[in-house]
């Protein structure tokens, strides 16, 4: 395939192929996914720099519309991806970072101190994948698959959040 490197042990696009393509910079999270080591991680970054700057004005019915789209969207693109690729669920592909994180952010305080807590228990759920993440990511393929084993970490991360919240109060 045009534009995607063999050389590591997994296919790379390079950024002229994800910039070619709308759909791509959205699931390479604006190139974010293209930064080795961790990409997930940049990819959560910049959502999380992302949402600082476009949801305090949001209403909580836009926020939960605009999710929505966001992970329906999600589940089409990330499998039109992978198939152009020949490979499913490519780390590379950051937007189920993105869009579920948003749900995390939209939920937590907002207090830096909650989101930072709630940044780094969402790495470690989506890296680990606990169970029943890793069994979920291993059945469920396509781009459906890309997308729910990282709400299924957004939603750990909340659960531990509302303990956090409950018996830390910031």
């Amino acid at each position: 395939m045009t534009g995607v490197s063999t050389r590591h042990r997994t296919t790379w696009p390079t950024l002229r192929w994800v910039f070619s393509d709308p759909g791509r910079i959205l699931m390479f999270g604006f190139g974010s996914g293209l930064i080795r080591p961790g990409s997930g991680t940049w990819g959560t970054l910049l959502a999380w720099f992302l949402w600082v700057f476009v949801s305090p004005d949001a209403s909580d019915l836009a926020i939960g519309i605009f999710l929505l789209l966001c992970l329906i969207y999600g589940c089409w693109a990330a499998q039109r991806v992978s198939n152009a690729m020949g490979v499913q669920d490519h780390v590379g592909i950051v937007w189920d970072e993105f869009v579920a994180f948003w749900l995390v952010l939209w939920l937590v305080p907002s207090s830096f101190l909650m989101q930072v807590i709630a940044f780094i228990l969402f790495r470690f759920f989506d890296t680990v994948k606990p169970p029943p993440i890793r069994q979920v990511d291993a059945r469920f393929k396509g781009g459906t698959g890309v997308m729910l084993d990282d709400l299924l970490a957004a939603f750990y991360t909340l659960l531990v959040m509302a303990f956090v919240v409950r018996f830390w109060p910031a």
